[in-house]
């Protein structure tokens, strides 16, 4: 009797069994990472206003921002930087979406106070009366629940109608301010206190937004709780910096913006 069909068939079954081998063992450990492509729209809470040095352009965009600092550590295989200090809602819409494609696999966005006249608000408490304050967070407050949502909407619908695949991160505006006693200059504790309670509307209006169009909101409140204006080791600028004020330093973009950024993406 020929043992050639049983020597056939063993080495058929050992090519079966090596290959299965193969298959289990190799997989998991050459599986190559997915790749990311991240694109970081929004206003100056994201294009780094606060931390310098910036690009040479009217956006000041700084490497110390949040979005460069988490794209250089997670090794992103291309990274879109057209957030812009400033910006509003129709900027992202009109502009800043060109950035985004079918192959982005993750977005981030800060966008809203500019629209909710974050700028004015604040002067008006910072060197305007207590009554002048009330009425600009009021105006502020307003806004935020009535016309915000529908332009955070149609902001988030642009960015999934360019960036269909892609993971979109909202996140929100710290309290800007702690409310101990620093000094005479300081704003009072009552205007502290109600420009803190307008950030946390503001937080509360983008989280539920943000919810309905399927996004991830960070909340950066948490982050920052502690290092406001008026703490001892603020992350925060106050009025010294004129174009700074009221933006994250350093400090803020990389423990504030990158921590909160990090707890949802690893």
């Amino acid at each position: 009797m020929s043992h050639r069909p049983l020597a056939r068939a063993l080495a058929a079954l050992a090519t079966l069994v090596t290959t299965a081998l193969a298959a289990v063992l190799v997989v998991p450990g050459a599986a190559q990472a997915a790749a990311v492509n991240y694109v970081a729209l929004g206003d100056s809470y994201s294009s780094g206003v606060g931390a310098g040095p910036y690009e040479w352009s009217t956006c000041l965009r700084s490497q110390k921002s949040y979005a460069p600092l988490w794209a250089a550590a997670h090794d992103a295989d291309s990274f879109a930087f057209p957030a812009c200090g400033g910006a509003v809602t129709a900027d992202v819409i009109d502009d800043q979406v060109d950035a985004l494609s079918a192959s982005t696999t993750m977005v981030t966005i800060t966008i809203g106070g500019n629209d909710a006249g974050f700028v004015d608000v604040i002067t008006s408490c910072r060197f305007g009366s207590t009554s002048t304050c009330t009425n600009a967070v009021n105006e502020a407050r307003a806004f935020a629940t009535g016309t915000l949502p529908g332009r955070l909407d149609a902001t988030y619908a642009a960015i999934r109608e360019r960036a269909p695949h892609a993971r979109l991160i909202v996140l929100g505006y710290p309290r800007l301010f702690e409310l101990n006693s620093c000094g005479w200059l300081a704003m009072s504790v009552y205007k502290r206190t109600i420009l803190n309670g307008a950030a946390d509307l503001l937080a509360t209006v983008t989280a539920g937004r943000a919810a309905a169009a399927g996004a991830t909101f960070v909340d950066t409140r948490p982050q920052f709780a502690g290092h406001g204006v008026c703490a001892a080791d603020p992350w925060i600028n106050d009025i010294s910096g004129v174009i700074e004020a009221y933006h994250p330093d350093a400090d803020g973009y990389r423990h504030g913006y990158l921590a909160a950024l990090n707890s949802v993406t690893g």
